[in-house]
């Protein structure tokens, strides 16, 4: 009798081990499991200064208040882990939480995000925030998790104006001759060179100093970004071009992801999200604060006309035209749509 009792006991203690064990495996948190205590190291390519990082610490602030400071967030500015590549690189391999680069750079993981590189495509923010926030935005996350990545929703770089140390850009003949660091995208090195400039990609942490020793003459950014990092000191000329509006993606690392349970899932997806409106509302209303302070140290600062914006599409077309094939027509054609019904046609 005491042999089959051992027996039974065995037998029903070994299926709840493989149970466990198997559990244990499944590279993922219960459902219902509580949160834990964690490390999330979240870096950005830009300083303390610019809004991206006011966003960043505002998401730091939700998550900390949602999950009683068991989940804590390590921001860390000034690409002081590298640059966008470098650092979506480690968020793929598993070394890093979160980053929140431009969509330029993630390019060569998800083309599709080279639509965003389109010159001229948005008339406004508010634009931007429907399609970002919609079907396409949406469908182009999606694209992310086989690449090791996870996608949150989108914040705001801007509209991008271009500085340079030779002259004023107030027409698109000015372009001609000038050595413009640009993003690493393809869109915007061919466009530059359909203007008649010389393109210069580079990192963004080498961009000061580039500009210092005029190795290039000129870049273009959203004017937060050109103020917070003191461009004007070595930039004289500033050209209201307005020409790319460039979308930051947050984006976690998917085997981090993968360990957290539904909660902690939750926290930081609806963080994200109010953390982007927070930066967004930020963004724009540094954007007036920006030029204002940019032409009180002395910039000489022009606008750039919509008949010469007009010229500009024109000559560039055929490029884009190209591109909208590679990046996927249907897409192309998804986002067109989109936004007709934004501007009521």
């Amino acid at each position: 009798m005491k042999k089959w009792m051992n027996r039974l006991a065995v037998s029903l203690v070994i299926p709840a081990l493989i149970v466990t064990v198997t559990g244990c495996q499944s590279g993922g948190t219960s459902a219902n499991a509580p949160i834990q205590n964690r490390i999330i190291k979240a870096g950005i390519g830009l300083n303390e200064d610019h809004p991206q990082a006011q966003g960043l610490r505002k998401f730091k602030e939700i998550v900390d208040a949602k999950s009683n400071g068991k989940l804590k967030v390590q921001p860390y500015y000034s690409a002081q882990l590298g640059d966008d590549l470098k650092m979506t690189e480690a968020l793929k391999a598993g070394l890093q939480e979160i980053t929140i680069p431009s969509t330029s750079p993630l390019v060569g993981t998800v083309k599709e995000f080279g639509i965003f590189d389109f010159p001229y495509l948005f008339n406004d923010p508010k634009e931007a925030d429907a399609i970002l926030d919609g079907p396409v935005g949406k469908k182009i996350l999606d694209k992310l998790p086989e690449h090791g990545l996870i996608g949150l929703g989108y914040w705001e770089n801007g509209f991008r104006n271009l500085t340079n140390s030779k002259h004023p850009v107030a027409q698109a003949a000015d372009f001609r001759g000038l050595k413009i660091r640009t993003l690493q995208t393809k869109v915007h090195i061919d466009v530059f060179k359909a203007l008649g400039a010389n393109p210069t990609p580079m990192p963004f942490s080498e961009v000061f100093s580039a500009l210092e020793s005029k190795t290039v003459d000129g870049q273009e950014n959203p004017l937060p970004t050109i103020e917070s990092n003191k461009f004007n000191e070595v930039q004289p000329y500033l050209s209201l071009t307005e020409h790319v509006y460039t979308p930051f993606v947050f984006l976690v690392s998917k085997k981090f992801w993968d360990r957290l349970s539904e909660e902690e899932k939750k926290i930081l997806q609806e963080a994200a999200v109010e953390a982007g409106k927070f930066q967004r509302e930020a963004n724009r209303a540094q954007v007036e604060k920006s030029l204002a302070n940019l032409k009180a140290k002395g910039m000489k600062v022009n606008e750039f006309p919509d008949e010469e914006k007009k010229k500009v599409k024109e000559t560039i077309q055929p490029i884009l035209d190209r591109y909208a094939k590679e990046f996927g027509p249907d897409l192309f054609e998804e986002l067109n749509r989109e936004l007709q019904k934004v501007r009521g046609q």
